[in-house]
């Protein structure tokens, strides 16, 4: 890991609630020692506008990420995009997808090259990146590939949403529920918890984390009378995780696995399908919530929510979570 404690903040997509969250995430930090700096790789122009529509008194400097922190004390650093950005709030445009995917790989390239200490992801709209070509399911799996490129060694990334509260990580992600079940392997969760365990230990400073492991069924399948995923799939990996040296529990049923003894229990829960684990951590920390990628050779992290094109522009985003992003991704570097 780089010894630059910079930030690297991508935009995202240039017409949701993004850049402004950038504007309001370093007016707190211009408020506030304690909140790490960051330079955000952007259309310079386009924060300008943003600043000035929504009547916010922030200099845009654009820089390099060299001078990003001597410049930070009197305006935002922002690293300049090639691809300029129409940026209309509320209205996405596929044209706009060079400068969201550049902004993404730029943050990546600065940190595998040691000028920045971590990356942080604004949120994206992923049929918007789709239209304009965009070949990856998501955010995650764009950075597996981009830590591919840079170092030619494969990676699997995991997606974790953690708070204070809770730490989910779905097994498997951006896919429809109907192809869960089939892309449910005793290997994926094998691997799936290998990662999660390692990174708990080497970045979150859990010396023997605790995962416990949601069924896919109703009441974890009832012995096999309710489908036989956990039978057949779950309980074998559980049994694998445990024979490497992991505490790995399970399965349980989801709908008994969030409440507060339960969570009391385990540092992670493992949970079979995307929305098994948003639902509970969404309830329990919505705008306190961070997305964090594990399994890469960087640290990733991202506010936990979307774009909000229908409040883009209307000066009344909540950058709390963006703020929580900034201070954990802060917190991981230094690990």
């Amino acid at each position: 890991m780089s010894d630059a404690r910079l930030l690297a903040l991508t935009q995202g997509d240039p017409s949701g609630i993004g850049p402004e969250l950038a504007l309001s995430a370093y007016e707190a930090a211009r408020a506030d020692a304690t909140l790490p700096r960051f330079v955000l790789l952007a259309d310079p122009e386009l924060m300008r506008r943003r600043a000035q529509a929504l009547g916010k008194d922030v200099r845009i400097a654009e820089c390099d990420a060299g001078s990003a922190e001597r410049v930070f004390a009197e305006a935002l650093p922002v690293l300049p995009l090639r691809a300029l950005a129409k940026g209309e709030p509320g209205n996405p445009d596929p044209a706009d997808a060079g400068a969201t995917i550049e902004s993404i790989e730029r943050a990546v390239a600065l940190v595998i090259e040691g000028q920045a200490s971590a990356v942080i992801t604004n949120p994206i709209a992923k049929d918007v990146l789709y239209r304009a070509g965009f070949a990856h399911p998501g955010h995650t799996e764009f950075l597996g590939e981009l830590a591919r490129r840079h170092t030619s060694r494969e990676f699997h990334a995991v997606m974790m949403l953690w708070a204070d509260e809770l730490a989910v990580v779905p097994v498997t992600i951006h896919v429809a529920l109907a192809e869960a079940p089939r892309l449910l392997t005793r290997e994926l969760i094998v691997e799936t918890g290998r990662i999660v365990a390692a990174d708990m230990r080497a970045r979150f400073g859990v010396a023997a984390p605790r995962l416990a492991v949601s069924g896919l069924n109703p009441h974890a399948g009832e012995n096999g009378t309710m489908g036989r995923e956990e039978v057949d799939v779950i309980a074998p990996a559980i049994a694998d995780l445990v024979a490497a040296g992991i505490d790995a529990r399970g399965p349980y049923p989801a709908d008994t696995l969030f409440h507060a003894a339960a969570r009391e229990k385990y540092d992670a829960a493992l949970c079979m399908t995307h929305d098994q684990a948003l639902i509970p951590i969404k309830t329990l920390a919505f705008d306190r919530a961070v997305n964090v990628t594990l399994g890469l050779p960087f640290v990733r992290t991202s506010p936990d929510h979307g774009t909000a094109f229908d409040i883009a522009g209307k000066g009344v985003a909540n950058p709390t979570s963006l703020i929580e992003a900034l201070r954990l991704a802060a917190r991981l570097a230094d690990a």
